[in-house]
């Protein structure tokens, strides 16, 4: 059984909204197309409605980052806000601003009903760096734009295990709710893990290694992983740290990572599985091969049938099925075979099932098997720690807000 106790925080229900000018975190960090520059899959963004509609008394200013400095995915919020557009059928305002002037005038100047979107809230050099929550409260993000805020509601779950100042630095200083969207899979998170059955199958891709390999440990040590089936570049480590791929992957701290894979295996050696076999990219077609016959400098975009084959017969004897992060290259048609084949395998099972990642949820949408998952999140790494028990960052902050605001 799951002993994590039901968590307590203030909601949208608690406030009178009306005339209250609310920040709203909200997390529409999305997919984005390299070369177009354009928003790939819009799910997140499609989300934030629900919230919105229920804020529409107030003046409310969104908030969110997109990607990493330095990365391909790190760009304005302009599209952003044409997407919002869409979804709320009506005029969303765009600020090109975080903190400066043009913002805080943007803010002053919201009438009733009014939603203004801010740029990229990782053009603010705070919002790249994890704070202790009193000293976030001190952020020049903070003690900026707090005094212009009635209430601050948190709905960035994707986002939760973060502890940037827009995330845990406003609920100290201003009343706090969750979102409809952290009310909702909280809830049902709490839910479905107080009946979740053994075994626990937790199928993993995706690239974000250190976070990744962290949080397996921590699934393991909490019963909440009983297999543990690799693909993607977390695959890739755990093979190399297998000796089963000979060249270097070429990563941000290899060795370290390799190393802590190796441990991980040498200490539960019953637990992981490792492709079998894999897709590479030759002059743009796709060329499937064992593991074993990779030359030096193939890369691998994808899984191949034998590893589909050899993890459907542990994901159908599951009892629960977490999936996380894709198989591969899968935003090229070519190699978006091994993470289409695990998800129909995962929805057609007999188990508890949970996808996680924004990248699965858009995928699942495509391929019409939205309605045969129990729990749906467009939250990745904050679902994966979530899941171990660990508290996050912005449901610490919540729960805290609705100890100190509701006994004012």
């Amino acid at each position: 059984m799951h002993n994590r106790k039901i968590v307590k925080v203030l909601t949208l229900d608690d406030f009178d909204l009306k005339s209250k000018t609310v920040f709203l975190r909200v997390d529409m960090n999305c997919p984005i197309d390299p070369e177009t520059m354009e928003i790939s899959g819009t799910k997140r963004i499609e989300e934030t409605a629900e919230t919105l509609n229920s804020l529409k008394d107030a003046k409310v200013v969104v908030a969110s980052h997109q990607g990493r400095v330095g990365n391909k995915d790190y760009t304005g919020m302009d599209k952003h806000a044409k997407v919002l557009e869409k979804f709320m059928n009506r005029k969303i305002k765009y600020v090109e601003d975080v903190i400066g002037e043009a913002a805080q005038n943007a803010i002053k100047n919201l009438k009733d009903g009014d939603i203004l979107l801010l740029d990229n809230l990782r053009l603010c050099a705070e919002e790249n760096y994890e704070f202790r929550p009193e000293n976030a409260a001190k952020t020049i993000m903070v003690s900026r734009l707090s005094k212009l805020f009635d209430l601050c509601v948190l709905d960035s779950f994707p986002s939760a295990h973060r502890s940037h100042p827009s995330i845990v630095g406003f609920p100290q200083v201003l009343p706090a709710c969750a979102g409809r969207i952290v009310e909702k899979e909280v809830r049902n998170l709490d839910e479905i893990m107080t009946v979740a059955k053994a075994p626990h199958v937790i199928v993993l891709g995706g690239s974000k290694i250190p976070d990744r390999i962290e949080a397996i440990k921590l699934l393991i040590q909490n019963g909440r992983a009983d297999h543990v089936l690799l693909t993607g570049l977390i695959g890739n480590v755990f093979m190399r740290a297998q000796a089963r791929i000979k060249s270097p992957l070429g990563i941000k701290m290899e060795d370290e990572v390799v190393a802590k894979a190796h441990s991980l295996i040498g200490e539960y050696p019953d637990v992981f599985a490792t492709p079998v076999d894999i897709a590479i990219d030759k002059d743009g077609e796709r060329v499937e091969m064992d593991v074993r016959e990779m030359g030096k400098g193939d890369k691998i975009y994808d899984i191949g049938p034998k590893t589909v084959e050899y993890y459907s017969k542990i994901i159908s004897g599951a009892g629960t099925v977490f999936i996380s992060g894709p198989a591969g290259f899968f935003e090229k048609e070519n190699f978006s075979y091994g993470t289409n084949e695990l998800l129909n395998l995962v929805a057609n099972s007999m188990a508890t099932t949970i996808v996680s990642g924004g990248h699965l949820t858009s995928a699942l949408k495509q391929l019409g098997l939205a309605d045969k998952i129990n729990h749906n999140s467009t939250a990745g790494g904050a679902l994966v720690l979530y899941l171990t028990g660990k508290k996050l960052p912005m449901i610490k902050a919540l729960e805290d807000a609705a100890i100190k605001f509701r006994s004012k």
